[in-house]
């Protein structure tokens, strides 16, 4: 299934994962043509580029929280 800005925006960070370890699977298969290969490959690293700036956007936020700019660790 083909990721498209407006959905991924919508999607849980759950999701995304669960999303990439599909195309994993996918690509881990046997018969897979070189194009499919390609497709699944493509899509997954999309997902971890939506992960990676949907991660950073909590981070920002704990950040702000935090008032002074620092990470600190949640205990």
């Amino acid at each position: 299934m083909a990721r498209t800005k407006a959905n991924e925006e919508s999607m849980s960070i759950e999701t995304a994962f669960s999303e990439i370890d599909k195309k994993i699977k996918e690509l881990e298969k046997d018969d897979i043509s070189l194009e499919d290969s390609f497709k699944y490959y493509k899509e997954g690293m999309e997902l971890l580029k939506y992960c990676n700036d949907a991660i950073d956007k909590v981070e920002k936020k704990v950040q702000k929280i935090a008032g002074d700019g620092e990470l600190t660790d949640f205990e």
